[in-house]
């Protein structure tokens, strides 16, 4: 295998740099980080820097009176360009579906930046609608809202499976082969990290204990078994400690097994994840378009009504 093809099927290795710079590289490149990080940023303009927090409190019946109605209402001018631009953060995401499944567009750039550009327009584009309602729902204003707010919470059920599926750096899954291939590749590195045989056959325990057998798997395990493997984990470092294993041996012993275990529970599991992802799919999708034919909908009346965007 070449170099370029290695490191296209690579998986991204976690634990390759120091735990806080790790952390930090994957949140500056998360979408879901960056739309929480937005959502913030824009609840606090709003309630603190406009004073919205007064209007949002203020009864229906009499926020028409409120001094900031005129801004924050639906049709103003804040509320509407919010409503404006979640609308246009909501069709994002059918770009991405468009770049998976349109052979032209393969070539526009990496899947997973597409698909974090999808969390942080499904994350950031309900948080503009929110505003843009002014927290008053009826009508068909109502199935709309509430029909994106169940988009957005299948979605992140999808992305939570989703990344149990072992991926390469640029989000193609990975091949049982290069799975395998791997795994050795860690088992190699592990026998080689220490010439101790207790402490390779305490991580060999280890691994026994995290990873279930066939007759073993179960739904509870493969979504909640990596809290399990996380104690674990931290048991095994203590015992390494107490084998008098140097603290630099024992961080790459740790990080070594770490990483074989998550890769092993997943292959274990990764039948009955691509079962589950596909099941998801089959409820996600059609939301998705009833989202689309609702909105569509939403903005056709607006328009009739005379509401035209940015005259006001």
């Amino acid at each position: 295998m070449s170099a370029s093809t290695a490191a296209h099927a690579a998986p991204v290795r976690p634990g390759t740099a120091a735990p806080g710079t790790a952390a930090i590289r994957r949140l500056s490149g998360s979408g879901l980080a960056w739309g929480a990080a937005a959502s913030l940023a824009l609840v606090t303009w709003i309630v603190l820097g406009v004073g919205g927090a007064r209007y949002y409190l203020t009864p229906l019946k009499v926020r028409a009176y409120d001094p900031l109605h005129a801004l924050l209402r639906p049709s103003g001018p804040i509320g509407q360009t919010l409503g404006v631009a979640g609308t246009v953060l909501l069709l994002v995401p059918f770009l991405y579906m468009a770049r998976k499944r349109l052979r032209g567009l393969r070539g526009s750039g990496p899947l997973q930046r597409w698909l974090e550009l999808h969390l942080f327009c499904g994350v950031f584009g309900p948080v503009l609608i929110t505003f843009h309602t002014s927290f008053k729902f009826n009508g068909l204003i109502s199935a709309a809202y509430w029909s994106m707010v169940i988009v957005m919470l299948s979605g992140f059920v999808g992305r939570y499976i989703y990344v149990r599926i072992p991926r390469s750096i640029r989000g193609h899954e990975l091949t049982r082969a290069e799975l395998d291939a791997q795994l050795t590749a860690w088992q190699d590195e592990l026998a080689g990290s220490s010439d101790s045989p207790a402490v390779l056959g305490r991580i060999d325990a280890f691994e026994r204990e995290s990873v279930p057998a066939d007759d073993r798997l179960s739904f509870v395990d493969q979504f909640f078994g990596d809290l399990r493997v996380a104690r674990r984990l931290r048991a095994l470092d203590l015992e390494l400690q107490a084998h008098g294993v140097a603290a630099e041996q024992r961080e790459a012993l740790v990080r070594l097994a770490s990483e074989r275990s998550v890769l092993l529970r997943r292959v274990a599991y990764l039948r009955r994840t691509r079962r589950l992802f596909d099941l998801w799919h089959v409820f996600h999708l059609p939301l998705v378009y009833l989202l689309l034919v609702i909105a569509t909908a939403h903005i056709g009346l607006a328009l009739y009504l005379g509401y035209v965007p940015f005259r006001w």
